[in-house]
């Protein structure tokens, strides 16, 4: 199966791997348009204040820009390791078995911005780019990235799970996925809660050596974990909070 998360904006800094190597990284039909982005990314930090605007942060982050322009050269982490925020506190891969750790790399993939899609293990450096974000250089990302991105998800002859937020959602669609929303017992989109109980899940799927292969099998495996999806389509279904 194949989980697709979405990333976070902030990185962990850091690493103890060799520096960015394209053709380490999964689907390598991606590389193309990776290298153009990198390329763009790491020229546009030479213009401290035009990154600012294209990332649309402050000058108290402008250590953000010093990021990009060592793309090519800073330490790499494993994906897993270098995205951050409350969907990565709460499923807690450094906490995980070897064998478990093993499962995460192959089960799940991370949505980027810069990288397009990204297996659990692929090591990347940090970075700082919005699946909203417009480069000066090449205009909106969806433009950049549908048209290669889409074909190479839309391939995947796996069982797929989209987690993804709507901007990394918008850069390719999934036909075939299963779709999850996080959502409360009267079926009120949350917020708060999205990201703990995606997390939640991700770490139920990499502690059972039991793959699903449908959403049948996701809804038991769920259960299993002490949570709860609903089924509201073919495609869709619902992960319960509370």
């Amino acid at each position: 199966m194949l989980v697709l998360l979405p990333p976070s904006e902030t990185k962990a800094i850091g690493g103890r791997g060799a520096p960015l190597d394209l053709d380490a990284l999964s689907f390598p039909e991606l590389n193309p348009v990776r290298d153009k982005l990198v390329s763009a990314l790491a020229d546009l930090a030479a213009d401290v204040p035009a990154s600012l605007k294209a990332l649309d942060i402050s000058e108290r982050q402008v250590d953000e820009v010093h990021r990009n322009a060592a793309l090519r050269t800073s330490q790499t982490s494993p994906a897993l390791l270098r995205y951050t925020g409350v969907l990565y506190d709460n499923l807690d891969f450094p906490s995980l078995r070897k064998v478990e750790k093993e499962r995460a790399y192959q089960r799940l993939a991370v949505a980027s911005a810069l990288f397009g899609v990204l297996r659990g293990g692929d090591p990347v450096p940090a970075y700082r780019l919005s699946g909203g974000s417009v480069l000066p250089s090449h205009g909106s990302l969806r433009a950049v990235w549908k048209p290669s991105l889409e074909p190479v998800l839309r391939e995947a002859d796996e069982f797929v799970v989209d987690l993804r937020s709507g901007a990394y959602s918008s850069l390719a669609r999934v036909p075939h996925a299963v779709v999850v929303r996080v959502v409360t017992a009267e079926g009120k989109v949350v917020s708060h809660f999205n990201k703990a109980h995606k997390g939640l899940l991700a770490r139920a799927i990499t502690t059972t050596s039991v793959e699903p292969g449908d959403l049948k099998g996701l809804v038991k495996l769920a259960k299993k974990a002490g949570l709860t999806i609903i089924p509201t389509g073919e495609g869709t279904a619902d992960l319960i909070t509370g």
